[in-house]
């Protein structure tokens, strides 16, 4: 069946920042998907202008089932996943009693659960092939625990142990699995982790100012390198590497009451 389709590339949260550079960035055929079906017929419509070729499938990957029907589209379109980039995902900043409890098990739906099922459906075929990848995006947070955004560090935590521990699995395989680990960027990423838009509720964590950041742009950049690179893990930007580095160093104890300190804001959420 494979010979008979083309191989494609999917690009999941492409509707803005990070996915959607790294579908810019991409050198292939595009499948694009995300919940704002205008966001990615206008990212498809930037991509087939510049001569490339790009399918929107608009879906809540959060919900069960969405792997499969994914996995359908390409199919009726005689296309095959021959590379998956899993950038979808967000974040809420605050303590974990003040959060909504929904809101919380909603990351694990997203960031943890639709990551896993997508590589999962995936991953055989690629294998079979003997080529291709998946290219995951995690955090600088994956290094760490993350004291005022627990359930978030937590979940990107689960995402570099899942890739790595792949990378060593398909290892010589002809298979590449790559996972993506950038700092602070310029996204609409705190936008919707502090609760909205605009005065209070918008200030960002003083640990993510006082980090440098990157654009989009050269995350993506970054990534695709790597991923072409076949290495196990890439962390964008020296300060952002030198915050992972420091994590093995830095006593335990005295780590999480310094992220603690570092991370509070006024946001969401009963806060001391």
């Amino acid at each position: 069946m494979t010979s008979q389709t083309r191989p494609a590339i999917v690009v999941t949260g492409a509707s803005s920042g990070i996915g959607r550079d790294l579908a810019l960035t991409a050198r292939g055929e595009l499948v694009l998907t995300a919940r704002s079906q205008e966001a990615l017929e206008a990212l498809a419509g930037e991509i087939r202008a510049a001569g490339g070729a790009a399918h929107v499938f608009s879906c809540d990957l959060s919900q069960p089932g969405a792997a499969d029907g994914l996995a359908a589209y390409l199919a009726a379109n005689g296309l095959h996943c021959d590379v998956l980039v899993n950038n979808a995902g967000f974040g809420l900043i605050g303590r974990a009693d003040g959060l909504p409890r929904d809101g919380q098990v909603n990351m694990i739906d997203l960031n943890i659960r639709a990551l896993a099922d997508l590589t999962l459906a995936f991953l055989p075929g690629m294998l079979a092939r003997g080529r291709g990848g998946v290219l995951n995006v995690a955090s600088v947070a994956a290094f760490l625990p993350g004291p005022n955004m627990a359930m978030y560090y937590a979940s990107k935590a689960f995402v570099r142990s899942f890739s790595s521990a792949l990378w060593q699995e398909c290892k010589g395989r002809g298979v590449t699995v790559t996972v993506l680990c950038p700092g602070p960027v310029a996204t609409g990423f705190f936008a919707r982790a502090t609760g909205g838009a605009g005065g209070e509720k918008n200030k960002v964590p003083r640990l993510f100012r006082m980090m440098p950041a990157t654009t989009s742009r050269q995350v993506a950049e970054a990534g695709w390198t790597a991923f072409n690179a076949r290495r196990r893990i890439v962390v964008p930007g020296l300060s952002n590497k030198l915050a992972a580095f420091m994590t093995r160093l830095v006593p335990p104890s005295v780590l999480l009451t310094l992220v603690a300190r570092a991370q509070k804001a006024r946001i969401p959420g009963p806060m001391p």
